[in-house]
C-alpha cells in the first residue's frame, strides 16, 4: 500500500484502488465519493469511503474502489488522529459552526491549568452521545435531517477510547488540540462536553483529520488534482490498467 498515492501511477479502479483524499471544507464525504464516481464513468464501479468527515471538517478521507471496497470496514476500524480548535464561552445546537450560537458564558475565571486538567478527563475509555446533527441513521434517515426539521431524536451513548488529548496552544477563547481516538468518536461531542467539564460552554470551531491507521493526510491527493489525474488517464485509455 505504500505506493498508493504515487502521482505517476496508472489507476486500476476495477481491481481496486485506495485513494487518499484531502477533503475540502463544506464538501460532505458523500459529495467526494459521488464526484469521483462520476469522474470514473463510463466504468461501472463500486466506490465508497471509510470513515465519514463532517462537512466543515477537512483532511484525510479514505476512498476505495472496485474490489477494495470489501476492505472498507477494516480501514474504518483503525484509530484516527485529529487536530482542531475548541472555542470556549458559547454553545451551538450542532456542537460546531454549522448552526448559530444559542448560549454564551463568562470565561474570565478559566485558567490554563483548568483547561489542561479538563483534557485529561477524556483520556481512556469514555461514553459519549453522538451529536443530534450527525450522519447516523434512524429508521433509514440521517439524524441531521431530523434535527434540521426541529425534531427531537433520542440517541444512545456509545463507548469510545481516547488515547491522547493534547492541548497544543491556548489563545482564549480558542483552544488548539490534538486527539487520537478509536473509530466512531465524535470530536464535536468532545468539544461540547469539554465546556461542561469546565462548568461552561464550548463548541468545535475547526477540525482536520490528520491520520487514519497508517495513512497520513500528507499522502493525500488534493481533490481537484485527483480528478484531473483520472481524466487524463481516461483520455488516453478508458480501460483500467
Amino acid at each position: 500500500m505504500e505506493n498508493i498515492q504515487k502521482k505517476d501511477k496508472k489507476f486500476a479502479f476495477a481491481e481496486g484502488e485506495v485513494l487518499l483524499v484531502d477533503k475540502p471544507v463544506t464538501w460532505t464525504s458523500f459529495d467526494v465519493v459521488g464526484k469521483l464516481r462520476n469522474t470514473m464513468k463510463p466504468l461501472k464501479l463500486k466506490v465508497g469511503h471509510a470513515g465519514t468527515l463532517d462537512p466543515l471538517a477537512t483532511g484525510l478521507l479514505i476512498v476505495c474502489t472496485g474490489k477494495l471496497t470489501k476492505q472498507i470496514d477494516s480501514f474504518q476500524a483503525e484509530h484516527k488522529e485529529y487536530t482542531g480548535t475548541i472555542t470556549l464561552g458559547a454553545t451551538t445546537p450542532s456542537y460546531d459552526l454549522e448552526t448559530e450560537i444559542d448560549q454564551t458564558f463568562d470565561i474570565t475565571n478559566i485558567t490554563e491549568n483548568d483547561i489542561i486538567a479538563a483534557a485529561k478527563t477524556f483520556e481512556g475509555e469514555i461514553e459519549q452521545f453522538p451529536p443530534a446533527h450527525s450522519a447516523l441513521k434512524i429508521n433509514g434517515e440521517r439524524v441531521y435531517e431530523k434535527a434540521r426539521r426541529g425534531e427531537e431524536v433520542e440517541l444512545k451513548a456509545r463507548k469510545v477510547t481516547i488515547t491522547l488529548f493534547e492541548i497544543e496552544k491556548i489563545e482564549m477563547p480558542n483552544i488548539f488540540f490534538k486527539i487520537k481516538c478509536s473509530k466512531g468518536t465524535y470530536i464535536r461531542s468532545i468539544a461540547n462536553d469539554f465546556g461542561k467539564v469546565l462548568n461552561n460552554g464550548s463548541y468545535l470551531s475547526s477540525l482536520r483529520r490528520t491520520m487514519s491507521g497508517n495513512f497520513h493526510v500528507d499522502q493525500a491527493w488534493n481533490l481537484e488534482e485527483l480528478i484531473e489525474a483520472i481524466r487524463e488517464q481516461k483520455s488516453t485509455d478508458i480501460q483500467p490498467a
